[in-house]
C-alpha cells in the first residue's frame, strides 16, 4: 500500500504583531474581555500577499525534506484570501519557488482549507497520479477584515504553513480522515462582499461585512469536529487510547476545551497556540502541527488527530501517523522582505485605504 509520508514542514509568520491592547485603541474592547472569551492575546498582520507567505512556508518545508522545488509534482493551496480569483494563487507559489514541474490547484473550504488540501494531495499520491506534493494553508485576512466589527476583528490573524508529502511504502502520513459540511447552516459564518455575486453593483469588492453568530457557530463547531473524530476513529478501528496528541483548529479556546471534553482527552494531550496567533483560518491547524513538531511534542510512532471546522460549515478530522520522530534543523535561504511597521499601523492603513475608496 502506498502512503503519503510527511517529509517536510514549515511555517511563515508575518513579523508585525497586533495585540489585544492595540485592538482596544479603535474598538470597544480590552485585553481581559478578549482573553477570557477567546484565549487570544495577539495575532499577526501581513505586509505581503498570501502567496508570498505561502512561498516561504513551502521553502521551509522543502529545506526540512532535503528537496528542491523541481522535486514537487503538485502544489495544493488552501485559503479563502487568494491573491486573485484567476489565475490561481498556487501558480504564483510555483513561480516564486521555481517549481516548474508542479501542477497547481487552489482549494477553498474556509478554515478547513489546509486540511482538505492535505486530503486532496494524499489521495493523488495514493492513487499514483503524483509522487510528491506541497500542501499549503495560508491566509491574509487582515486585508478583507471588517475592522469595525468587534465580534470578528479580535479573532483573526494572518499566517502560513506548508507540508511536503512524498509517496512511501511505510505506514505514514494520513491514515484516514472524515470530511463533511453543515450546508444548511452556511449563513451563520459568512464573509459578505467577496466574489462575483457582488460585482457590477453599488459595492466596492473587498469591502466586507460578516455574518458571525457566535453561539450557533460554537455548537456546530464542537458537534462537527466531534462527529468527524468519531467517524475517523471508527474507520481506522481505533479508540482514544490510540491518540498520542490532538492538534485542533484554533478558533476559540472554549471550543477547544469543549471538544477535548467530548473526546475525553486530557489537556496535556491537546496542543494549543491560540494565544499567539488567533484564528488564521486555513493556516491555523497546519501552523499548530508545525509548532508541535518544532517543540518536540510528536515522537516516533505517534498518532496525531487533527479536527477542524470552517465556513460552509465544513468540518474534518485527520489521523496522522509519524513512524519516526519528526525533527530537523534545516532552514530555507528565502525570507520575507523586512517590515518596519507595527501591526497596528498596518491595520490603520487598511482602514484608511477603505475609507478613502468609499
Amino acid at each position: 500500500m502506498t502512503y503519503a509520508a510527511i517529509k517536510g514542514w514549515g511555517k511563515c509568520m508575518p513579523p508585525a504583531i497586533l495585540s489585544n491592547d492595540d485592538l482596544a485603541t479603535f474598538l470597544e474592547t480590552n485585553d481581559e474581555w478578549i482573553t477570557t472569551r477567546t484565549g487570544m492575546k495577539e495575532r499577526r498582520v501581513s505586509h505581503v500577499d498570501v502567496s508570498e507567505l505561502a512561498h516561504i512556508a513551502c521553502a521551509e518545508a522543502l529545506a526540512v525534506a532535503g528537496k528542491t522545488a523541481l522535486d514537487v509534482d503538485m502544489i495544493v493551496f488552501g485559503s479563502t484570501t487568494f491573491d486573485e480569483q484567476c489565475p490561481n494563487s498556487a501558480s504564483n507559489v510555483q513561480r516564486l519557488l521555481g517549481a516548474t514541474n508542479a501542477a497547481c490547484m487552489d482549494v477553498n473550504t474556509a478554515c478547513t482549507s489546509g486540511m482538505y488540501s492535505l486530503s486532496v494531495a494524499t489521495a493523488m499520491i495514493k492513487s499514483g497520479a503524483i509522487n510528491s506534493a506541497l500542501i499549503i494553508g495560508a491566509e491574509v485576512i487582515s486585508k478583507v477584515m471588517d475592522w469595525s466589527n468587534r465580534d470578528v476583528a479580535v479573532l483573526f490573524g494572518d499566517g502560513a504553513a506548508a507540508l511536503y508529502l512524498e509517496a512511501s511504502d511505510e505506514k505514514s502520513g494520513v491514515l484516514g480522515e472524515s470530511l463533511g459540511c453543515f450546508g444548511e447552516s452556511r449563513d451563520i459564518l459568512a464573509v459578505r462582499g467577496l466574489g462575483v455575486k457582488y460585482a457590477n453593483k453599488d459595492h466596492i469588492l473587498g469591502h466586507t461585512w460578516w455574518n458571525f453568530l457566535g453561539q450557533d457557530i460554537f455548537k456546530k463547531a464542537v458537534a462537527g469536529m466531534a462527529q468527524a473524530c468519531d467517524k475517523t476513529l471508527e474507520k481506522l478501528e481505533m479508540n482514544n487510547d490510540d491518540i498520542n496528541l490532538v492538534v485542533p483548529h484554533q478558533a476559540n479556546l472554549r471550543i477547544i476545551d469543549s471538544l477535548a471534553k467530548k473526546l475525553k482527552t486530557p489537556k496535556d494531550k491537546v496542543f494549543v497556540n491560540i494565544e499567539k496567533y488567533g484564528n488564521m483560518s486555513a493556516a491555523t491547524a497546519l501552523v499548530a502541527l508545525v509548532e508541535a513538531i518544532e517543540e518536540g511534542q510528536i515522537n516516533a510512532g505517534d498518532n496525531v488527530l487533527m479536527p477542524a471546522f470552517g465556513g460552509g460549515l465544513t468540518w474534518s478530522a485527520h489521523m496522522l501517523h509519524f513512524p519516526e520522530k519528526p525533527e530537523s534543523s534545516a532552514k530555507a535561504e528565502e525570507s520575507l522582505p523586512p517590515c518596519e511597521k507595527s501591526g497596528l499601523t498596518l491595520v490603520e492603513e487598511i482602514i484608511q485605504s477603505k475609507q478613502s475608496a468609499e
